[in-house]
């Protein structure tokens, strides 16, 4: 069993017409078998304009979660303006690098919109090495299957409510080809002037 399945996690993000999403499910399993929890939160809100889904270890994940936050009000600090996309996933990359040798056990997906209300979205493995699209990225325990539903579903260009549509049927046919996650999810699509969050409900076995 890989350390990277022990809790489940399935992550999309997706590119749209100046917009963005990000998806989550809300399944906490431990050793594969028992669901101890199903509201586990695994998208993380930078600022109003960026967020990251973090997949893996769960322990892990808030680690990151926290040293991101961290990282990002440092930055807003001493530059007075949040971070851009790219900036941020260049931050994401250089602290999971730091530990190469004995890596954090988990995967971040960066989405956000540039100040200019283009989309961004970007995946990386444990050690940071970006691969940044246009289209979607997933990551996860059953990224086979999100794959799949995801190259047949996306079209480019897609207003908000089209995106959070297609992201939404995207995770649920997903993970319901995954036992180890699933239980509904959470979409969030960021706009320049709105976000719009909505919890998905599934099967729930």
């Amino acid at each position: 069993m890989s350390i990277m399945s022990y809790n489940g996690a399935a992550i999309i993000a997706m590119c749209g017409k100046n917009c963005v999403a990000i998806a989550s499910d809300l399944r906490f399993g431990i050793n594969q078998q028992q669901t101890t929890a199903v509201d586990m939160k695994k998208i993380y809100k930078i600022h109003d304009h960026l967020y990251v889904g973090l997949s893996g270890l769960a322990t892990d994940q808030m680690t990151l979660a926290q040293r991101f936050k961290f990282r990002h009000n440092l930055y807003k600090l001493r530059e007075n303006r949040d971070m851009q996309p790219e900036t941020f996933a260049n931050v994401v990359s250089n602290i999971l690098y730091e530990k190469r040798f004995g890596p954090y056990y988990a995967e971040p997906v960066v989405a956000g919109l540039d100040a200019d209300g283009n989309p961004y979205i970007t995946g990386m493995d444990l050690i940071g090495a970006m691969a940044s699209t246009d289209s979607f990225v997933v990551c996860g325990n059953n990224e086979e299957s999100l794959f799949g539903v995801c190259e047949s579903m996306y079209k480019p260009d897609l207003e908000p409510e089209e995106l959070f549509e297609v992201i939404a049927q995207c995770i649920l046919a997903g993970v319901n080809r995954d036992c180890l996650s699933g239980w509904g999810g959470v979409v969030h699509v960021i706009s320049k002037d709105k976000l719009i969050t909505r919890t998905l409900k599934g099967r729930m076995d």
